[in-house]
């Protein structure tokens, strides 16, 4: 992939749609391996090939966006929605967010952000969060201009 020039031509953000499956599968391997599951811990392909069906059956709440520029997807954003305990309106859990190497540092990941805010806010949902690894400081500089840090530390078991 070579380097993405924003002035070049607009970035796209967009619904993924069934033909971008190879294409979002390179940014979907990107993103797995990025967080160490590559190789020997690399996901079931039964996992992708499920996560892909979700985002086009309507009974399932699991959301897809890319980004494109030049007919070249160069980022992903997944997200999904819930109920709360706490609120009326659904939740959104901005669960995947990858850019390709060529577009990083070029506002594509805060496109792809803000184009989950404008759906959230669409369907009705007050409130957008996610999570990130403690060593991801790149991007926790882009996520502290575009939200808040809740203060919630994460815990979890694997069963």
């Amino acid at each position: 992939m070579q380097a993405i020039d924003p002035a070049a031509e607009p970035v796209k953000i967009r619904a993924v749609e069934p033909e971008d499956f190879p294409a979002w599968k390179v940014l979907w391997d990107g993103y797995n391996a990025f967080y160490g599951r590559h190789g020997v811990t690399a996901l079931p392909a039964e996992i992708t090939l499920t996560t892909w069906s979700r985002f086009f059956d309507a009974y399932e709440p699991v959301h897809a966006l890319v980004a494109e520029q030049g007919g070249e997807l160069i980022g992903l954003v997944h997200f999904l929605l819930h109920r709360s305990t706490i609120q009326l309106s659904p939740s959104c859990y901005l669960q995947d967010l990858f850019t390709a190497e060529g577009a990083r540092g070029k506002g594509v990941a805060r496109r792809l952000i803000e184009q989950v805010y404008a759906r959230a806010k669409t369907l009705g949902v007050q409130r957008v969060y996610w999570q990130t690894h403690e060593t991801n400081t790149t991007a926790m500089r882009l996520y502290d201009t575009v939200a808040e840090k809740s203060g919630f530390v994460v815990y979890r078991k694997q069963l």
